[in-house]
């Protein structure tokens, strides 16, 4: 079973490199627009890559969020943000592959531009994988801190309790009744 030390440097890894995916979408997103415009009149779908872009950005900060603090809602977060570069991802493949198909469409660009989206796609679905993987982690080790506390309360317990039936006096027991020594 993987650490969580190593779970959470994967993931602090992945989110990174999300971010990376993000601004490098955004970028190809801009540069595309600039030269459509500079063509013709932009369409539905020229800005799909900006969009995505920005979904893999905010999944890679708020990825980096949760290697350094992991708490259960931002951890719900950190999922969601994933599941959202996903759809976006998702949105901008299909976008930038209907756009390929105009006769006088930039090949090279919208190339780029779907490797970008199927990178972003794996690492979203990976980084939720990783969460998941580390939400259990956590959970586990706080049932083991707790069952720790709990035993170890349970023993100061009965030590209070011996310390209290004696009073200082040592207890001698006949027939499973105590008495008092001299």
């Amino acid at each position: 079973m993987c650490s969580s030390r190593k779970i959470l440097w994967s993931l602090l890894l992945l989110s990174v490199v999300e971010v990376g995916l993000g601004v490098a979408s955004i970028v190809l997103g801009a540069v595309g627009i600039s030269r459509v415009r500079a063509e013709h009149k932009p369409q539905q779908g020229d800005a799909s890559p900006v969009w995505s872009g920005l979904c893999f950005l905010v999944c890679g900060m708020c990825g980096v969020l949760c290697a350094r603090k992991r708490t259960g809602l931002i951890m719900i977060l950190f999922s969601a943000c994933c599941i959202c570069g996903l759809i976006g991802g998702i949105l901008n493949f299909q976008f930038v592959r209907a756009l390929n198909k105009r006769p006088e469409s930039m090949h090279s660009i919208h190339l780029a531009a779907m490797t970008l989206a199927c990178l972003g796609i794996s690492s979203c679905t990976l980084s939720t994988w990783l969460t998941c993987r580390l939400a259990s982690s956590e959970q586990q080790r706080m049932f083991l801190e707790r069952e720790h506390s709990l035993h170890h309360s349970h023993e100061m317990t009965e030590k209070e309790v011996l310390d209290n039936s004696s009073n200082g006096i040592p207890q001698i027991s006949y027939n499973g009744h105590s008495a008092a020594s001299p």
